[in-house]
């Protein structure tokens, strides 16, 4: 077997059977990334390799490579800054040169032959040929924003959109009969992290997109609510909500109404306060999605802008995070103990960046299935655990503590147009995993067994979130 042959990663027969037959030619359904809709929407080129593979210049690229280019001691002036595009791709090849093992190089080179049809490996050797041969196709009709989602097969692709935004390019977009549907999904973040200088004029604007005056908590929610409501009219299904550090502490209506007046008049709050006012938020968030038959997708458990230097000079998405090792059991109990006491849960999914907290996270939600397929599900393997490692355990905690066949499916969670080959990286380890229980006789060793489930996990289960 060859360096990204047709057949790699696919270690047997049926592995080889399931994926060329059935998870290869599915669509995709990107339900969790961080396009901008604005650019779908427009429809431009890339000016070159550079803007659409590493930067732009404007801190908008894939930290994942920047960070691997850190390591290699590449200077910031050639991965974020201003640097010259071609010093940047050559600076690029050559930390690939000792990327063997990083799913980033995979990824690098499966983007290269699919969307260009380059088969070479990138070193510095081979750099200039490549950087030429990409910019060169780049001019072309088909290599626009839009061209490129086409490419992968992209079928739906929901953005990630604060409840305040207009939607105004998602409204204009589903009026062009494109061949596949971009759908906002909501992030109230700004809502949530109380504690953070950007909530007050974040009230400020939802009262203004609102009409109504934010008095109280229950204002605040009831604001959020009509926005679900206007997400909901323009396609919106689904929503996400960053809950890096999950607790759980109860509180009263005045204590709540006490903290928002407090955090709006510039006050510190204190960790209590914090923990109080977003135990109740994800409380009313999973009520209200809970009413629309939304799904709610949880992210927790990662620690953000750790490298203090490094965010004040660059900001945040850049490559300054990492896995917590926050204790999510008892708050994740909690909540969903008290949600199903009023029957809101809503569809969730629920991902960790800390892949030990995936059979406490599994368990717990075991707990609290039942009424429709699948309610609560272990998020894909998120962030740093999209590895061919990380995934198999994914897949396997799924597996043993609930039903793979329910499972759906990847994510990009990027903001690269050249990143939808993960879906394809993910479909070749999802069928190399189902292609060693068959050889080991834990499973049955039937292809038509086993090929609806192929297909609802890479397609089918993710496409029905929308139903």
């Amino acid at each position: 077997m060859n360096f990204l042959d047709d057949d790699f990663l696919l270690t047997t027969d049926l592995a080889q059977e399931l994926f060329h037959g059935h998870a290869e030619g599915m669509p995709v359904v990107d339900y969790h990334c961080h396009l901008y809709p604005q650019e779908i929407c427009e429809d431009p080129n890339f000016p070159d390799i550079v803007a659409a593979w590493l930067t732009d210049g404007n801190n908008y690229g894939d930290h994942y490579k920047w960070r691997l280019e850190r390591a290699n001691g590449v200077p910031e002036e050639l991965i974020t800054g201003n640097g010259d595009p071609w010093d940047k791709f050559y600076a690029y090849a050559e930390t690939m040169e000792k990327a063997v093992g990083s799913p980033v190089q995979l990824w690098t080179h499966l983007e290269l032959r699919r969307y260009f049809g380059i088969t070479e490996t990138l070193t510095r050797k081979s750099a200039k040929a490549i950087y030429e041969e990409c910019n060169e196709k780049l001019k072309g009709p088909e290599y626009s924003r839009r061209a490129l989602l086409r490419r992968m097969r992209v079928d739906t692709v929901c953005t990630t959109d604060d409840p305040v935004d207009d939607l105004h390019f998602h409204e204009q977009f589903a009026k062009e009969g494109e061949t596949f549907k971009m759908l906002p999904a909501m992030r109230p973040d700004k809502a949530y992290n109380i504690n953070q200088p950007s909530f007050e004029p974040w009230v400020e604007k939802l009262e203004e997109v609102t009409g109504n005056k934010v008095t109280s908590f229950a204002s605040l929610m009831d604001g959020i609510e009509e926005r679900v409501a206007y997400f909901h009219e323009r396609g919106g299904r689904l929503a996400d909500q960053g809950a890096d550090h999950l607790t759980y502490v109860e509180a009263t209506e005045a204590e709540l109404n006490a903290i928002v007046d407090k955090a709006r008049a510039g006050k510190e709050l204190s960790t209590l306060e914090v923990a109080q006012y977003q135990t109740a938020f994800i409380l009313n968030l999973m009520r209200i999605y809970a009413a629309k038959g939304w799904t709610m997708q949880l992210h927790i458990n990662c620690v953000r802008n750790i490298n203090t230097k490094l965010f004040t000079s660059i900001g945040a998405d850049t490559g300054g995070d990492a896995i917590a090792d926050h204790a999510v059991t008892e708050a994740l109990m909690k909540l969903l103990d008290k949600a199903a006491q009023g029957d809101n849960i809503p569809k969730l999914l629920v991902y960790s960046l800390n892949p030990n907290d995936y059979m406490a996270i599994a368990t717990v939600m075991g707990a609290f299935q039942g009424g429709i397929r699948q309610k609560l599900s272990l998020g894909n393997a998120w962030w740093f655990n999209d590895t061919r490692t990380g995934i198999r355990r994914q897949l396997e905690v799924q597996a043993e503590t609930s039903l793979l066949g329910n499972a759906v499916g990847m994510t990009t969670d990027s903001r690269s147009f050249l990143s939808y080959t993960r879906h394809e990286f993910f479909r070749r380890i999802l069928c190399e995993q189902l292609g060693e229980w068959a050889s080991r006789g834990e499973i049955p060793n039937d292809v038509d067994y086993l090929a609806p489930i192929v297909e609802d996990i890479s397609f089918n289960n993710a496409k029905a979130l929308f139903a």
